[in-house]
């Protein structure tokens, strides 16, 4: 790895226990799936682990989260912290799409300089941040049996990961630090993602073309029917 691209440690640390904290405390709120305490620690793993792991089998690498020993215990601690703040916040949702921003914008960030770093073009690169950014909720909601929220309108958590990604390739290319390049990235996807919530964004909903066009369109042309 090229040493203007190196990450420190730490950084890594921090978005995987903001990941686990996330998906716990998203987790603790459904009570109805009876989830115990272990069950809501792996899924707040699961979440915090969940896109370096898919970045790292992308990139044909040993993930890694398992080339350290802080990983492990830091994200089963923050888990456990995120389980505690769900029953201790009232308002649990404003808190869980913030830590959702900026765990989207940190993984989006490892992801692209992670792949930056092996020497993938930009357009490869903004995919695979891309999908480190969202793979941990994708499997958040799997495991919870719920709708993907990638996939429906109202999210933008793609778009949004897109936008801050593509900023730092942009930003590498022109010859900025790589660590000022990836605040950028984790800025602008924080705050696309937060203003889409807070003003309603999303792209438009999959329609039908023909839906209106061709049963007006085949009652007047049709001939008339016989007598």
């Amino acid at each position: 790895m090229t040493s203007s691209f190196e990450i420190p440690i730490w950084i890594g640390v921090l978005a995987v226990a903001i990941g686990s904290m996330q998906g716990a405390a998203f987790a603790a709120q459904f009570r109805d799936r009876r989830l115990d305490l272990l069950g809501v620690a792996i899924i707040g793993l699961a979440t915090g682990f969940g896109g370096s792991v898919l970045r790292d089998v992308l990139l044909v690498e040993v993930p890694a989260t398992l080339l350290s020993n802080w990983y492990l215990p830091v994200a089963t601690a923050a888990a456990l912290l995120g389980m505690l703040l769900e029953r201790l916040v009232n308002r649990i949702a404003p808190f869980i799409t913030v830590l959702d921003a900026l765990t989207i914008g940190l993984f989006g960030a490892l992801g692209t300089t992670k792949a930056l770093s092996l020497g993938l073009p930009a357009v490869p690169a903004i995919f695979v941040g891309v999908l480190a950014a969202v793979g941990g909720s994708i499997l958040r909601d799997l495991l919870l049996g719920l709708p993907i929220a990638l996939m429906h309108v109202g999210s933008l958590y793609a778009v949004a990961t897109i936008v801050g990604t593509t900023s730092l390739v942009v930003l590498v290319a022109l010859g900025v630090p790589v660590f000022i390049a990836a605040v950028v990235c984790v800025a602008l996807t924080f705050v696309v993602r937060i203003l889409a919530v807070l003003f309603h964004w999303s792209l438009p909903e999959q329609r039908p073309i023909t839906r209106n066009l061709w049963p007006r369109r085949l009652g007047r042309d049709a001939p008339d029917a016989e007598v």
